[in-house]
């Protein structure tokens, strides 16, 4: 079950979610825009470590926040495939 464009989701939450998937991968998206995507189309609740717990379909990940503003390249692999088993992939 692939979405290009899903309809509940604004236009800041689909460039990130583009921005996610684009080849070769994009080194400059912010963890705030990741937070905002990430609760727009699961659960999010963060945990008293400040890492966040994320449920999306029926995956559960526990993320941990990114030391400066953007991810580094292991998360945008880890979220493309919570975000592809959710049915989030845009190609």
């Amino acid at each position: 079950m692939t979405s290009p464009t899903p309809e509940h989701l604004d236009g800041r939450h689909r460039d990130t979610l583009r921005q996610i998937f684009e080849h070769p991968t994009s080194h400059n998206i912010e963890w705030h825009s990741v937070t905002s995507l990430l609760e727009a189309v699961g659960t999010v609740t963060v945990r008293h470590d400040g890492k966040l717990v994320v449920k999306l379909g029926n995956e559960l990940e526990f993320l941990e926040p990114p030391v400066g503003k953007d991810i580094d390249d292991q998360m945008v692999i880890d979220l493309r495939r919570m975000l592809t088993g959710a049915g989030y992939d845009p190609r």
